[in-house]
C-alpha cells in the first residue's frame, strides 16, 4: 500500500510560504503578470490531487492554495523531500523511482486518491496527462479530471486521427500518409511516395520523443527502429506515422481555452522555433513574425478544431509555419503546456486557475474581444544539461549552490527544485523555466541577459551558456529563426562565447584584480593586518594571465576598490565590492556594469569566471611563479579515438559488438537511453574491438569506458 504522510511541521510550512506566498514586491502585476481572482462564492473543489513533479506541480499548488483548494502532492522514494511534496498539504509515496513504477502508476495513484479523498486530478504535463485510460478510470470513480474528457483525449492524442479530425474541421494539415506504418520496408516505401526529407514520429508521442527526421531510405529503416522504441518506453504506443518533412519552419502553436458549453477561446500565440531534437528552449510570446490576419486565422483554425472535438479545457494547438506565412497542423497537446508562463504574462489570465474552473462545470469568464496582448513574455529553459554536447546531453548531480535571480524586476522562476536538490537519471532534467517580461521585446530580452547572469547554479552542468548565446545573437534578436536555429548557427557544434578583442581584455583584467583582492584579503585577519607573502604596502603588482594557452602580461594598481590593469598598451579599470564569499560578482569595467560568477579560485592561480554566460578557465601567476611554471610536466591527453565513452549519465539499452569484432568508422557500438530518450554511440574509427565495459541493461555515468578498440 502507498505510505501516506499528511502535511505537518515548521519545514513544510516555510517552503509553502517561500513557494506559494508571492508578494507584490515580488509578484503582483510586476513578475508573475496573470492574476488569480479567487471568488468565495464561486466553488470548485475542496482538494485535488497532483499526478505530477517537479515544477509543474509546483506551479498547480500555487493556483490551488490561492483559491482556498487543498493539495495532494505524490511522489516517488527518490522525491520524498522534493520541493512539491513539502509545499503540498498532504503527500503519499507510490512508489520507487523508475517512472514506470510511480508517477505512471495508476494502481497507486487511484490508491493514494481513495486514501486521501481527493475530488479532482490535475495531471500537469507529461507522465499521465493525456492517457484516456487513466481519465477513464478517474471518471469511474466519480473524480473530476482537469482536463479534457477521454473523447478529446484519444481523438487528440492520435496523431492519425486527429490529422484526419482537424482535415474534417478545415483546418491545414501537412501531406503525409493516413495511417500506422507496419514496420521498417514499409516506412521506407511511404517515404519514397511522399518524397525525401520525412518526418518519422510515435503517433502518442509529444515533447520531441519518439521523432526522427530521415532524408534517404537508410535512415528511414534507423529511425522506424529509435522511433517505435522511445515511443513504446515513453507513451506505452510504439505506433508510428510518416509525414512530408517541412524543412526551414517556424514552430508556432496557438493557446486555447474551451469549457463545457460549447465556448472556446484562443489566447494568441507562442514562438517555440528555438529547439534542439525537437525539443523547445526558448520560447516567447508574441512571435515577431505574425501579423494580426495570419494570427487570427491561425487561432480561428485552432477554436474550430477544438470545437470538432468538444474540447474543454486549456489546450495548444501547434502549427508549422513557412516562409510565406503558410501554416500547416502538427498536433494538439491536450493538456498544459510546460511554456503556459508566457501567455498568462501577456494575457493576464492564470491558466491553471481556468481549467480548474472548466473542470467544476463553469462557463468561461472571458469574450475572445477581451483577450489582449500585453507586452512581451521570454521563457528560457534551463536544464540540467552539457550545451557543448549535441546542443545539451543530460548531465547529473546535486544542486551544492543554487539562487534564483527573483530580486531582478519582471522575472518569474517557475521551479520544483532548492538548494541540496539531486537531478537524477530517472526525470527530465529541468531545473526551471525562466520567464522575463517587459513592455516591448527588447525590453524582455535585456532583462533576460540580466537574469541568466544573476542565475547561480552549482553541482551540476547546465545550459545556461547556450541560452545567453542565443538570447543575444543577432539573428534571434532581429526575429529570423527557424527551427533549424540552433544547427545554422553552430554547424560544428555550439561552443560557448566567442570573446572580442576587448571582451578578452575585460576578462583578464577581472581576473587579476579578483587576485589581487584575494592576496590583499589574505594579509587580513579580524580586520588586522597579518603577515602575507604581498607587502602590506604594495600598490601595484606585474601578473602574467593565461587564457587559451596564450600568456599575458599584466600591470595591475589599486585604489581603494578600484583597480587600473595595463594590457598590451591598453589600460582597462574595474570597480566593485570584491565580496569573494558571494556567489555573485557584480562589477564595473570601464563603466560598463557586468555581473559576473566566479566558480574556481584555487591556491595555484586557477580562476574559473563565468562571464557573458560562459566558463572561462584562467591562470592568475606572479611574474616570478610563471617563469617558475614552465618547468612543471604536461599531461598527456588520452587517445580518444580507440576507446568510446559515455557522453551522459543513463542506462545501456543495446550493445551491438563484443571482443574480436571488426567494426567500421561511423558504426553503432551501442544504446545510451537518458531521460527516455535513445542515443547511438558509434566507432570513431576502423578497428577491431578490444574489450566491451558495458552490457545491456547497466547504468552507466558521464565519461564511463563502454569499449575499447585496438
Amino acid at each position: 500500500m502507498a505510505a501516506y504522510r499528511s502535511a505537518a511541521g515548521f519545514q513544510r510550512v516555510l517552503h509553502a510560504v517561500k513557494h506559494v506566498c508571492f508578494s507584490k514586491q515580488r509578484c503582483g502585476v510586476i513578475i508573475c503578470r496573470y492574476s488569480t481572482v479567487y471568488d468565495p462564492n464561486e466553488k470548485t473543489f475542496d482538494k485535488i490531487l497532483i499526478a505530477n513533479r517537479g515544477e509543474i506541480a509546483c506551479r498547480v499548488i500555487k493556483t490551488c492554495k490561492k483559491m482556498g483548494i487543498k493539495t495532494v502532492a505524490v511522489h516517488s522514494d527518490v522525491d520524498s523531500s522534493a520541493v512539491h511534496v513539502k509545499m503540498a498539504d498532504e503527500a503519499v509515496c507510490v512508489g520507487p523511482a523508475p517512472t514506470s513504477k510511480s508517477y505512471l502508476n495508476m494502481d497507486a495513484i487511484m490508491n493514494a486518491i481513495k486514501q486521501t479523498g481527493a475530488q479532482a486530478v490535475h495531471p500537469g504535463y507529461g507522465f499521465l496527462s493525456e492517457n484516456k485510460e487513466f481519465a477513464k478510470r478517474l471518471a469511474a470513480e466519480g473524480v473530476s479530471f482537469i482536463g479534457p474528457d477521454t473523447h478529446a483525449i484519444q481523438a487528440m492524442g492520435d496523431k492519425i486521427e486527429s490529422k484526419l479530425i482537424a482535415k474534417a474541421a478545415n483546418v491545414n494539415t501537412i501531406p503525409g500518409f493516413d495511417g500506422v506504418v507496419k514496420d521498417a520496408e514499409e516506412a521506407v516505401k511511404i517515404a519514397g511516395e511522399i518524397g525525401y526529407p520525412v518526418m518519422i514520429k510515435a503517433s502518442a508521442g509529444g515533447g520531441g520523443k519518439g521523432m526522427r527526421i530521415a532524408w534517404n531510405d537508410e535512415e528511414t529503416r534507423e529511425g522506424f527502429r529509435f522511433s517505435s522504441q522511445e515511443a513504446a518506453s515513453s507513451f506505452g504506443d510504439d505506433r508510428l506515422l510518416i509525414e512530408k518533412f517541412i524543412d526551414n519552419p517556424r514552430h508556432i502553436e496557438i493557446q486555447v481555452l474551451a469549457d463545457k458549453h460549447g465556448n472556446a477561446l484562443w489566447l494568441n500565440e507562442r514562438e517555440c522555433s528555438i529547439q534542439r531534437r525537437n525539443q523547445k528552449v526558448v520560447e516567447e510570446a508574441p512571435s515577431t513574425f505574425l501579423d494580426p490576419d495570419t494570427r487570427r486565422a491561425m487561432g480561428e483554425q485552432a477554436v474550430s478544431l477544438a470545437k470538432a472535438v468538444k474540447y474543454s479545457s486549456a489546450g495548444t494547438v501547434e502549427f508549422l509555419v513557412d516562409s510565406k506565412k503558410n501554416f500547416f497542423f502538427l498536433e494538439m497537446n491536450t493538456r498544459l503546456q510546460v511554456e503556459h508562463p508566457i501567455t498568462e504574462c501577456i494575457t493576464g489570465l492564470d491558466l491553471v486557475q481556468q481549467m480548474i474552473r472548466i473542470a467544476k462545470g463553469y462557463k468561461l469568464q472571458h469574450k475572445q474581444s477581451d483577450i489582449p496582448i500585453n507586452g512581451w513574455a521570454i521563457e528560457s529553459r534551463v536544464y540540467a544539461e552539457d550545451p557543448y554536447k549535441s546542443f545539451g546531453l543530460p548531465s547529473i548531480g546535486r544542486l551544492s549552490q543554487y539562487q534564483e535571480p527573483l530580486d531582478l524586476h519582471n522575472v518569474r522562476v517557475d521551479s520544483g527544485i532548492q538548494e541540496g536538490s539531486d537531478i537524477s537519471i530517472y526525470y527530465d532534467p529541468m531545473i526551471s523555466k525562466l520567464v522575463t517580461y517587459g513592455k516591448t521585446r527588447e525590453e524582455a530580452l535585456k532583462r533576460m541577459e540580466e537574469a541568466l547572469d544573476n542565475y547561480v547554479i552549482r553541482g551540476v552542468t547546465h545550459n545556461i551558456p547556450l541560452l545567453r548565446e542565443i538570447i543575444v545573437h543577432p539573428r534571434f534578436v532581429s526575429g529570423d529563426i527557424s527551427t533549424k536555429f540552433l544547427p545554422e548557427v553552430y554547424p560544428d557544434g555550439f561552443k560557448g562565447h566567442m570573446l572580442t578583442a576587448g571582451e578578452r581584455r575585460e576578462l583578464l583584467a577581472t581576473a587579476a584584480a579578483l587576485y589581487v583582492a584575494a592576496q590583499l584579503r589574505s594579509q587580513k585577519f579580524l580586520g588586522d593586518l597579518r603577515v602575507s607573502v604581498v607587502p602590506a604596502e604594495s600598490r601595484q603588482w606585474e601578473l602574467c594571465v593565461e587564457l587559451d594557452k596564450d600568456v599575458h602580461m599584466l600591470v595591475v594598481s589599486r585604489s581603494g576598490n578600484n583597480y587600473t590593469v595595463e594590457i598590451d598598451g591598453e589600460k582597462v579599470d574595474v570597480s566593485g565590492e570584491w565580496n569573494l564569499a558571494s556567489a555573485l560578482l557584480p562589477i564595473t569595467i570601464n563603466g560598463k556594469h557586468r555581473t559576473l560568477q566566479c566558480l574556481l579560485r584555487t591556491a595555484a592561480g586557477e580562476i574559473t569566471l563565468q562571464y557573458l554566460g560562459t566558463s572561462f578557465k584562467l591562470r592568475v601567476l606572479s611574474k616570478l611563479a610563471s617563469s617558475l611554471s614552465k618547468h612543471m610536466p604536461e599531461k598527456v591527453p588520452e587517445d580518444t579515438s580507440s576507446i568510446l565513452r559515455s557522453p551522459m549519465p543513463g542506462s545501456v539499452v543495446a550493445v551491438s559488438v563484443k571482443p574480436g569484432d571488426n567494426v567500421a568508422e561511423g558504426q553503432e557500438i551501442c544504446v545510451i537511453e537518458a531521460m527516455k530518450m535513445q542515443n547511438s554511440m558509434t566507432a570513431a574509427k576502423t578497428a577491431k574491438v578490444k574489450s566491451v565495459h558495458c552490457k545491456a541493461g547497466d547504468t552507466v555515468g558521464d565519461g564511463d569506458l563502454l569499449v575499447e578498440l585496438e
